[in-house]
């Protein structure tokens, strides 16, 4: 099975994820990618910096193999309120 490494860029900054996972596919990959942006998006709210956020999925060998924008993850969440109460 693949490693996949989740890069998280912020602006110019970029999180390495120094770990990855190991993943049967790149769509396998792509879900994990939602999955970890809507997490964030729960857990440090809506602020703009964070939804101009990208994570950047690389396999073992450093090539891209896909980019998820934030603010794509958001477009199919459950309508709830994103502000801290």
């Amino acid at each position: 099975m693949p490693r996949y490494f989740f890069n998280t860029r912020i602006g110019d900054e970029l999180v390495a994820d120094t770990d990855g996972e190991m993943l049967r596919s790149p769509d396998r990959a792509w879900e994990v990618a939602r999955d970890m942006i809507r997490e964030l998006l729960r857990t440090e709210g809506a602020n703009a910096a964070l939804l101009a956020a990208v994570i950047e999925v690389t396999d073992e060998e450093g090539d891209v193999v896909l980019e998820f924008p934030f603010s794509e993850a958001i477009f199919d969440l459950p309508a709830q309120s994103m502000t801290r109460h």
